[in-house]
């Protein structure tokens, strides 16, 4: 089973039940829940992802729920090769270049993101979720 990198924002809509993109990110992590996918994010996606359902939800619930998403997928790291990459790359948006060097260096076979735009300069295929689910 290939590694499946997924980008911040499928992350947020899954833990932040963000609509109408949630039912998607549900299915995403549904499939790794049963074996069928496995996932990949980033430490900085993880780290975005506290931030984010720190302001949905009391400390304690977002520790709960960022300790059973954590079970879902494997943590790629953000090294100082990832980020000199992603620093002398053509990416306009830093923090995508970031992504894009992590999900590379763990060998991610695509990209899962709702923003297709910020990868323009990928060597990897880029998907939003409604297209990976349709594969």
């Amino acid at each position: 089973m290939q590694p499946v990198f997924l980008d911040t924002n499928v992350v947020i809509d899954l833990l932040a039940r963000r609509e109408p993109f949630y039912k998607e990110a549900q299915l995403l992590f549904t499939m790794a829940d049963r074996g069928q996918l496995q996932l990949q994010i980033s430490a900085l996606t993880f780290a975005n992802a506290s931030y984010a359902l720190a302001k949905h939800y009391p400390v304690a619930d977002a520790k709960k729920y960022l300790q059973q998403f954590k079970v879902l997928v494997s943590i790629l790291p953000l090294d100082d090769k990832a980020i000199e990459l992603a620093l002398s790359s053509e990416f306009l948006d830093i923090e995508d270049g970031f992504q894009y060097f992590a999900a590379l260096a763990g060998g991610a076979c695509v990209i899962v993101t709702r923003n297709k735009k910020d990868f323009k300069k990928s060597a990897l295929p880029v998907l939003t979720p409604t297209e990976f689910l349709k594969r």
